[in-house]
């Protein structure tokens, strides 16, 4: 045990030798080849630290997100059978604390840090009220540093094929699966962001998406390791403390869900001005409404790119290449997600698992050295999700006759309407395109008639005035009598993941 030393490290701290110095602390505390270290924090230095510390030990980074409670914590450190767990002061106290005394993990060696660590500035819009103070039952990060500081370890025997991170799906369709994410898909697909971006030594990149997930890793971290490039960090999205580090350091790129573009350009006193180092930008993570494109291209001045993938994928399987617009279908209205990357086959299939027709609708299976060969554990959902190595992405489709490639919703998502087959995402680009709309979520309800019906709920751009009926009216004119929506419910936001994907799930629970 220790007490957290008398100040907050800098960022300019050596990242590398900083994981030395925890790698040898993780090994002096029993941790071997193949162990596992759970990384539960939000953004912050600690997390790159961890992670790469996880390599250099010759183990296995579980990375956890920091929103996730007791259950779900119990879960993945026990099904990952972790042994080592780094995690944030105050998220110990109140969540993986009683957990670990409770005896029900594997955990034997626990390491806190605090979001006051390795700051360039202590930004109290972010760490109101935050302090560093020992924690029973842990050891402080900064104090292992200290301690093991020049350690060095043997080179780990890697191997492309060997787990470097488990990433957790969501479990929107059963219990979250852990997948495993190798090295080669780590490696290949950064270099995928390099090459796609054309991003340049000494540009920097400014982490926006959540660094737990599959886009943050790769898109953020991975990225910025093989570009030779500083990563900015905040302890967790904030638009107006974004706004201020790109002010600073004048970043190059990022990749973002458009849900952060809305709120960064919402952010008070932003200025087109204020984002002219951002000259590569990419949002993947959610759908872009061709409206809300053309509104934010306005706003940064710059093209924001699609960029598809899933944690299954390693982030990008699609993208659209840099200095391209993405082509609009004419029929659904829906903006492409791009073109495969290098060395990647995607096939759209019907439901007999047979390619269908150039233009006709299908689900996405991916091939590639980007695609995980399987979760953790859990054979036969490997076996079901990824036969022959090709993953089955639950992603309904199709492909044009120039290769260009569209999303029109999750499988799960469509709506049956008297038999009519309704995709939320062509609803919500309709209501994107009324200048009262900031975003918008469709669901399918019960209805006696009909079976299902479509309702929607949007929110509103700030100061707009809009009714219910004239959105109904809205879309009534431009969609089949079977999709408009029949119920529009206006909120002040819309749920969403902390990645910043609208859940549609969360709507169709209410209901």
């Amino acid at each position: 045990m220790g007490e957290p030393s008398g100040g907050a490290h800098r960022a300019d701290h050596d990242v590398d030798r900083a994981a030395d110095a925890l790698a040898g602390a993780l090994v002096a505390e029993g941790f071997v080849t193949g162990d596992r270290l759970a990384i539960y924090t939000q953004n912050n230095p600690a997390f790159v630290i961890g992670l790469v510390a996880a390599w250099k030990a010759g183990g296995i980074a579980v990375l956890i997100n920091p929103m996730n409670r007791e259950r779900e914590l119990r879960y993945m450190l026990t099904d990952s059978g972790v042994v080592a767990l780094l995690t944030l002061d105050d998220l110990y106290r109140t969540v993986a604390g009683p957990l670990i005394a409770s005896g029900d993990t594997d955990v034997r060696t626990v390491i806190t840090c605090s979001p006051l660590d390795f700051q360039t500035r202590d930004d109290t819009r972010l760490f109101e009220g935050v302090s560093r103070e020992a924690v029973d039952g842990a050891v402080d990060l900064t104090v292992l540093i200290a301690a093991h500081d020049g350690s060095t370890l043997p080179r780990p025997a890697f191997g492309p094929g060997d787990t470097a991170v488990l990433t957790y799906t969501s479990g929107t369709t059963g219990e979250p699966k852990g997948a495993m994410n190798i090295h080669g898909n780590l490696a290949f697909n950064a270099q995928v962001y390099r090459d796609w971006t054309g991003l340049r030594s000494g540009e920097p990149i400014l982490a926006v998406a959540p660094l737990f997930h599959i886009t943050g890793l790769v898109g953020h971290i991975m990225f910025a390791i093989i570009a030779h490039t500083p990563l900015i960090l905040m302890h967790r999205f904030a638009p107006d403390v974004a706004l201020d580090a790109i002010r600073e350091h004048r970043p190059v790129f990022t990749v973002a869900a458009i849900t952060a573009y809305n709120a960064l350009s919402a952010a008070p006193g932003a200025t087109p001005e204020d984002f002219e180092s951002l000259r590569i930008l990419y949002s993947g993570g959610a759908p872009i409404s061709p409206a809300v494109g053309d509104r934010m291209e306005k706003f940064f001045g710059a093209y924001i790119h699609n960029i598809y993938g899933l944690t299954e994928t390693n982030s990008p399987s699609h993208g659209v290449p840099l200095g391209v617009r993405a082509p609009v279908d004419e029929a659904s209205g829906a903006l492409s997600v791009g073109v495969p990357v290098f060395n990647t086959v995607v096939r759209v299939v019907g439901e007999d698992g047979e390619d269908v027709p150039v233009g006709e609708v299908g689900e996405f299976v991916t091939s590639g050295p980007q695609v995980v060969p399987g979760y953790w554990n859990k054979p036969d959902k490997t076996a079901e999700s990824l036969p022959d190595g090709a993953l089955r992405t639950g992603d309904v489709g199709f492909m044009d006759a120039d290769g260009w490639f569209y999303i029109v919703d999750r499988k799960k998502d469509m709506i049956n309407a008297s038999g009519y087959k309704v995709w939320p995402r062509e609803v919500e680009d309709v209501l994107y395109t009324h200048p009262a709309v900031r975003e918008s979520a469709v669901i399918g309800v019960p209805d006696e008639y009909r079976g299902e019906t479509v309702k929607a709920y949007v929110s509103l751009q700030e100061g707009a005035s809009v009714d219910e009926q004239e959105l109904v009216d809205f879309c009534k004119k431009q969609m089949a009598a079977y999709k408009y929506p029949r119920q529009v419910v206006i909120v002040d936001e819309l749920p969403k993941t902390v990645t910043g994907k609208i859940l549609r799930r969360s709507l169709r629970d209410g209901n």
